[in-house]
């Protein structure tokens, strides 16, 4: 059993007969609910729930505040190597990209933490390419102990591990991991990841699971906005967030809404979301996911953040570079990917303040 046959059931739903049988009325009644359906959440993705969305956003505050105060939490994404194995059409790491690429040392990665340290953010996000025979959990475990020296929580976005290798990392101190289906449409999947580890759409999807197992306090979740349609895909990952938080009680989990920004490679998305539907998404994430963290980083622009401050938002990235060494000005390589919010940490900080809400740096600390 996993959220595999959840997505089973899905494949005969018929969805756009659904939305067009779909009443003003019935969507009032999902909003107004305390505990929504699966139905009451597609309800609130539906196109209709355009005109209820001023209704939607007065709820989705309120609950979050309930729920986690007037805070947004901040971390930083750390790269430490762009080597990749993995052919993903839509990722500017892909090994048939001629970049450059960059796999730090150890000393490196520690001038880096150094650098970031100084920002004042003490959660960190490690990440690297899927290249498991150059970055292996031998490595990240070596890593690991560098930044726990200048992080209270360290979360680790890399490629796909066994449940006891999540175990191994969290005995020395990763407390969290961040990983995306990208698509949960698996004919979709399979035409985007054409090579590679990655194209095992299976080992994927039940990666969140093998963390929940290992016992990581914290598990971040999302697809990747512009590869499939859109609607299905907030869908089912929300469905999916609602499935892990339901089945593994030890674990805290939240939601991303990355949208696909400039990468090498030109790929150009035929499903785009607009900023409407974006709030939209997260205001129904927040009605059916009361619990959940949601989860803005910087591929989207300083103002359209600000402004989602307030709607059911948690946590932010702040002071963001996609390229590995970036931030201790080492030798450059290419970028993941263009980030839209060039900010400093300073200046997030800032505007979240204005907007009457408190900044946290650390509100976890694991001890090993």
């Amino acid at each position: 059993m996993s959220f595999y046959n959840e997505i089973e059931k899905f494949k005969d739903f018929d969805m756009e007969k659904y939305m067009d049988e779909l009443t003003h009325e019935e969507i009032k009644r999902s909003i107004k609910k305390d505990k929504l359906t699966k139905f009451d959440f597609l309800n609130l993705l539906s196109p209709k729930a355009k005109d209820h969305l001023e209704e939607m956003a007065k709820i989705a505050q309120r609950r979050s505040i309930q729920q986690f105060g007037k805070i947004i939490s901040l971390y930083i994404p750390m790269y430490i190597s762009n080597y990749c194995t993995n052919e993903c059409t839509y990722c500017g790491f892909n090994k048939n990209n001629k970049i450059d690429r960059k796999h730090l040392k150890l000393n490196e990665i520690e001038a880096e933490a150094v650098e970031i340290a100084k920002t004042g953010i003490r959660h960190i996000l490690l990440l690297t390419g899927e290249a498991e025979g150059l970055v292996g959990v031998g490595y990240i475990e070596d890593a690991v102990k560098i930044l726990k020296k200048h992080f209270d929580s360290v979360v680790v976005e890399i490629y796909p591990l066994e449940t006891e290798e999540y175990r191994r990392l969290g005995k020395i101190g990763v407390d969290g991991l961040t990983i995306y289906q990208e698509v949960y449409d698996e004919k979709i999947y399979k035409s985007v990841h054409l090579g590679g580890k990655k194209s095992d759409y299976m080992w994927r999807l039940e990666t969140p699971e093998r963390g929940a197992k290992a016992g990581l306090r914290s598990i971040n979740i999302g697809t990747l906005f512009g590869l499939g349609n859109l609607v299905e895909e907030a869908y089912l990952s929300g469905l999916h967030a609602k499935y892990l938080t339901d089945k593994y009680l030890n674990s805290e989990f939240s939601i991303s809404l990355p949208r696909i920004n400039d990468a090498e490679g030109g790929y150009k998305s035929k499903y785009i979301l607009d900023d409407a539907s974006f709030v939209q998404f997260v205001l129904a994430y927040r009605l059916f996911l009361p619990k959940a963290g949601i989860n803005i980083s910087t591929r989207e622009v300083a103002e359209f953040r600000d402004n989602l401050i307030g709607l059911g938002v948690t946590k932010f990235s702040a002071g963001s570079k996609t390229n590995v060494g970036a931030y201790s000005d080492l030798e450059k390589s290419t970028p993941q990917f263009e980030i839209s919010d060039n900010r400093s940490v300073e200046e997030t900080e800032k505007a979240i303040k204005a907007r009457g809400y408190q900044v946290v740096h650390k509100d976890w600390e694991l001890i090993v």
